[in-house]
């Protein structure tokens, strides 16, 4: 029998998971009779999830070792993952490059900053950098440029919208989309744990919220309901599984909770994606909105909680105790009720929609086979039920 060293055939992540139960000796693999290659394609599958996701996290800030300590890599493993999805996105700067001359734009550096946005940055003496964004749906980019228009009125800080060559205020090409738009000053919020932001991100919700009664006046939004996505495709997808990953109890009894007081829940438009990464803030204070492209009439405390529960998504050692996420749910509703207050049954409910929400995500990682992260929306949910009496206690 021969002997092979497994650092010169596993890819380092699996070596890492097999190291965890044994390692230091030989350990003996039998063949396979029959090779699996469903298995092979679904763990090729979700490396390719993974990829993405590091990636996206790149772009939106995160270092190397940041990422390294949430997916469990070395700093080296990150950069080489980080240089291939790069390569991916060639073509799409390619494309950009050609086009931007139909804002007559010159002497540009162009970078990627999110999977379907880029960063323009003319010369030095100009100092203005703007950001194209792409988008497939025409109707979606047309609301969206309303909306950005009613809240410039409002003095809400929103992009500026820069007109092409020929005055239109986008570009059509090879059936894409392209808006471009002076860039905010500021950056995304780092330190998540501090909790002068949090409150300023209460703040900042609230008086998004304020503004989007006026948008509302004039451009019609799909009228979405929490409810019924948990009585209609989320169940679906949940029995489809089998309860495998939610269980069917646990869901009953928290939609049954969540109909119980929906029809006393404010409804209005939201923005639908509340998280520091669409906040900008400069100098410690707001500074721009961005990325309205899943805005909606909904409950507005789904706003609040999409945040507060978006913070106990982080996996690596900044990840928040229960102690510290209780001080920065105290401290958002401190700061959206400064603007605007809630009542009572708005806040006897952020429990249940907190729940609500991390049983949706779990049902629409199951709906594209992402199974690590619906387990990782389930472990969330168990963390929000365990603390229910805290929570209502604080709010």
């Amino acid at each position: 029998m021969k002997y092979v060293n497994a650092n010169d055939i596993l890819p380092e992540e699996l070596l890492s998971g097999i190291q965890k139960y044994y390692q230091g000796g030989y350990l003996y693999i039998p063949k396979e009779a029959h090779r699996k290659s469903k298995q092979q394609t679904d763990y090729k599958i979700e490396l390719g999830k993974r990829n993405q996701y590091i990636y996206l996290k790149h772009l939106e800030g995160r270092t190397n070792r940041q990422l390294g300590s949430i997916y469990h890599l070395s700093e080296p493993s990150i950069r080489r993952i980080i240089s291939k999805e790069r390569v991916r996105y060639q073509k799409m700067k390619e494309r950009i490059e050609q086009i931007i001359s139909l804002w007559g734009i010159e002497g540009r550096q162009i970078s990627q900053i999110y999977p379907t946005a880029w960063e323009v940055i003319t010369p030095t003496e100009i100092n203005q950098s703007y950001i194209v964004k792409i988008y497939d749906n025409k109707e979606q980019l047309e609301r969206n440029i309303k909306i950005l228009t009613i809240l410039a009125k409002c003095s809400i800080p929103v992009a500026e919208v820069i007109p092409a060559r020929t005055g239109e205020q986008y570009v059509e090409h090879e059936n894409s989309y392209f808006l471009m738009s002076k860039k905010l000053r500021g950056s995304n919020v780092t330190d998540i744990k501090d909790l002068a932001m949090t409150f300023k991100m209460g703040r900042a919700i609230a008086q998004l919220h304020n503004a989007f009664i006026e948008c509302e006046k004039t451009i019609d939004f799909w009228d979405n309901s929490l409810l019924k996505e948990m009585k209609g495709w989320v169940l679906e997808t949940l029995k489809k599984d089998g309860w495998q990953i939610i269980d069917k109890e646990e869901f009953s009894k928290t939609v049954k909770s969540l109909e119980q007081v929906y029809d006393h829940l404010p409804s209005q438009l939201i923005h639908r994606d509340v998280h520091f990464g669409n906040f900008l803030f400069f100098e410690g204070s707001l500074s721009g909105y961005i990325d309205f492209d899943l805005s909606q009439r909904n409950i507005r405390i789904f706003d609040i909680c999409y945040f507060l529960t978006g913070l106990l998504a982080e996996e690596s050692d900044e990840a928040f105790t229960s102690d510290e996420w209780m001080e920065h749910v105290k401290s958002v509703i401190t700061g959206y009720e400064s603007i605007s207050p809630l009542s009572a049954v708005e806040k006897e409910s952020i429990p249940c929609v907190m729940e609500c929400i991390e049983i949706l995500f779990a049902a629409y990682f199951i709906s594209i086979n992402d199974t690590k992260h619906a387990i990782d929306a389930c472990h969330v949910l168990h963390f929000i039920k365990s603390c229910e009496i805290e929570l209502k206690s604080a709010l």
